[in-house]
């Protein structure tokens, strides 16, 4: 995700690579896009950036009127039209995790391109905010946030300030872990700076930050006696928390590169190689409050979340290819026009043998379905051995017993008796 250093590399970058050069006609928009349009056209506007903190500022001005203006048509070469001169405007951008401004060709726009700014030239480029997760926002005639406090990285000293008047505040009453992420104080520490600022002065994550700071008004003041140069040596040498909230940002914009350098480089190398804890093999993490995941080394501090090791060891269950073993119930068997095959289906499922029911092998199938009739076969001869005053009618039980009648009669009866009786 995008911190403080990679949008002040970032603005350093629009300004670099937009330097001398004039943009021209609308702004377009992305419709895939949910953020606002901006309405915003100019025969000829410059580009300019700024950071503070999490927010970089585009802003877009057309150029002064020229004096050789063709009045009666509907825009100038100044960029003025009918209803007056395009005013100057200001782009606020929030990164969210994936955005980033590219100077393209503009015949071949990258993918998740969402909004682009053309340059006069032929042929013409394209300057993009791209962001393919889309999580980016921007604000048409925006401001920096005021709920965001100074920038750590531009604005020190207020910085420091903010946060040492205002320990009182209830942010401060979470671990310092959670509190580093807090833009009110911290704006441009991200995830990955708190683990590396923790990790270098072996703080635990989840001490309470209120405990961390305070210390840090009492801290002593260095003598008046020592000369510039060991006062900043000694800073050197013994930095606390607000100090590497400024000076480890500072590392990585002095680093360059993170995709914003003029030529191609091994910028993801670099930083990995910078990386001190930030997962790193060997370190360990948890989840904080607010479900981010925090890296460091040693104890987690006393208000490390409880349960967190419960809730990974229910996850790992859930992992868990193999389900739970079925509880053993009596099975219904199957019908089959097999009989044996039906039993040997009950015999796997329940996991009882019964002596007669199984099948002894296939020499004896034949014997077997021989001896035993299948399901069916038994209704058919239960329904046929059933009492014929439940399914025949009236008549033809009368009949049938009469007959049954005249068969017993018939063995010992004449034969001039018989043919009579039939």
């Amino acid at each position: 995700m995008p911190e403080g250093p990679e949008l002040h590399l970032a603005s350093c970058y629009i300004n670099t690579v937009c330097a001398g050069l004039i943009f021209s006609g609308k702004v377009e928009k992305s419709e895939v896009s949910k953020n606002p349009e901006v309405l915003f056209e100019s025969d000829a506007y410059l580009i300019s950036a700024t950071s503070r903190g999490k927010e970089i500022k585009l802003t877009l001005v057309p150029l002064k009127e020229e004096k050789n203006t063709l009045p009666g048509r509907g825009r100038d070469r100044a960029g003025q039209s009918q209803n007056g001169p395009q005013q100057p405007m200001d782009l606020v951008f929030r990164f969210g995790m994936s955005g980033s401004f590219k100077l393209t060709s503009g015949a071949e726009l990258p993918k998740h391109a969402h909004l682009r700014f053309y340059t006069k030239e032929s042929p013409c480029r394209a300057l993009c905010f791209v962001d393919f997760r889309r999580f980016g926002r921007w604000e048409v005639n925006g401001m920096w946030q005021p709920d965001r406090g100074p920038c750590v990285m531009l604005e020190y000293e207020k910085f420091r300030e903010n946060v040492l008047r205002n320990l009182s505040d209830k942010a401060f009453n979470k671990p310092i872990c959670e509190a580093l992420l807090n833009q009110k104080f911290f704006n441009g520490i991200g995830n990955y700076l708190r683990a590396e600022i923790l990790y270098r002065l072996k703080i635990p994550p989840f001490e309470k930050a209120r405990t961390v700071l305070e210390a840090l008004q009492h801290r002593k003041q260095q003598s008046p006696d020592l000369t510039l140069s060991k006062k900043v040596k000694l800073k050197r040498e013994n930095p606390d928390l607000l100090e590497l909230c400024h000076a480890v940002p500072m590392e990585v914009i002095h680093m360059g590169g993170k995709g914003y350098g003029l030529e191609p480089s091994d910028d993801a190398a670099a930083f990995e190689e910078w990386l001190q804890c930030y997962y790193v093999p060997g370190m360990r993490s948890l989840r904080d409050g607010n479900g981010r995941t925090i890296w460091f080394q040693g104890e987690p501090g006393p208000m490390a979340p409880k349960g967190e090791k419960s809730r990974k060891r229910r996850s790992q269950v859930n992992a868990d290819p193999e389900p739970p073993s079925p509880k053993v119930t009596k099975p219904v068997p199957k019908r089959s026009s097999k009989g044996s095959t039906s039993q040997e289906k009950v015999a796997k499922q329940s996991g009882k043998k019964k002596g007669k029911d199984l099948v002894q092998g296939a020499e004896n199938d034949k014997a077997n379905e021989a001896r035993k009739p299948n399901t069916r076969s038994r209704r058919k001869a239960s329904a046929s051995q059933e009492s014929p005053t439940s399914e025949a009618p009236a008549a033809d039980r009368k009949r049938q017993a009469s007959a049954r009648r005249s068969k017993g009669a018939a063995a010992t009866a004449p034969r001039s008796r018989r043919v009579k009786a039939e």
